[in-house]
C-alpha cells in the first residue's frame, strides 16, 4: 500500500508541474501579445479582441501557475488543503 501511495504523489507532483508550466507558457504569451502585438495582427484583426485576448491569456496563465504550484506544494507535502485548492 505504501508503494502506491507514493506513486500517487509523484504522478500528482508531476501533473501539477505539467499545469505549472502550461500556465507559465500562456502567461508567456499573453505578455508577448500585450508587448507587442504587432506579430498577432495578421491572425486577428479586430484590435479590441487581441488586447482582451493577451489580458485574458494572462489571467488564465497565472490562475494555472499558482493552481500548479500550490499543487506541486501540496504533492509533496501531502497536504489535504493545499490539494482541495
Amino acid at each position: 500500500p505504501m508503494g502506491v501511495l507514493s506513486c500517487v504523489k509523484y504522478l500528482m507532483f508531476i501533473f501539477n508541474v505539467l499545469v505549472f508550466a502550461g500556465g507559465t507558457c500562456l502567461v508567456g504569451v499573453g505578455v508577448w501579445v500585450a508587448v507587442d502585438p504587432a506579430g498577432f495582427q495578421d491572425i486577428v484583426a479586430a484590435k479590441p479582441v487581441l488586447s482582451v485576448g493577451a489580458y485574458l491569456l494572462l489571467a488564465v496563465g497565472i490562475a494555472l501557475s499558482l493552481l500548479g504550484f500550490l499543487g506541486c506544494c501540496g504533492a509533496l507535502r501531502r497536504s489535504r488543503s493545499l490539494l482541495l485548492v
